[in-house]
């Protein structure tokens, strides 16, 4: 057990200790997503309904809008918590998880935020689709996002990104 947990230290991992650690590095760099999102889902672009399980939970008061106009706000506020919580995890991945040195360091914060845009890109066009089409609450489609958002990352981070 002592050297299972030695691994959380260093840069010597099993593959499913990599993967723990990934998935903290997600974690975090996800609740900074999510608190950008919803922070500005309420006050920049609103993109809440009174149907939303948050909205209702925190009692937030919502901008009554149509939900053509949410699911294009939403795929915004998504774009807007993309770009602060893709550096968090770029710097968590570098410094914890994966060994840097591929490619040179601008090849490499240019491959990740391709990845990551391309997955958050996918995962908005769905959020937009939910929203739009079946007008599904925010939250709902937000977490289909995110979903899918993790899944092709891990993937692209580890087999073309990084070198471990």
């Amino acid at each position: 057990m002592r050297k299972f947990l030695s691994q959380f230290k260093g840069r010597q991992h099993s593959p499913l200790v990599q993967f723990i650690k990934y998935s903290i590095a997600g974690g975090i760099a996800t609740v900074v997503h999510v608190s950008l999102f919803y922070f500005s889902a309420v006050k920049i672009l609103p993109a809440l309904n009174q149907h939303d399980a948050l909205a209702g939970l925190l009692h937030l008061n919502v901008v009554s809008v149509s939900d053509a106009i949410r699911a294009r706000n939403s795929m915004i506020d998504n774009g807007i918590a993309f770009l602060f919580s893709n550096l968090t995890a770029y710097l968590i991945n570098i410094l914890w998880v994966f060994e840097s040195g591929r490619h040179n360091r601008w090849i490499e914060i240019g491959f990740f935020y391709l990845v990551s845009g391309i997955s958050t890109g996918i995962g908005s066009a769905l959020m937009g689709f939910l929203i739009g089409r079946f007008g599904v609450t925010t939250t709902v489609a937000f977490g289909g996002s995110v979903l899918v958002s993790l899944l092709i990352n891990f993937v692209l981070r580890k087999y073309v990104i990084f070198k471990k």
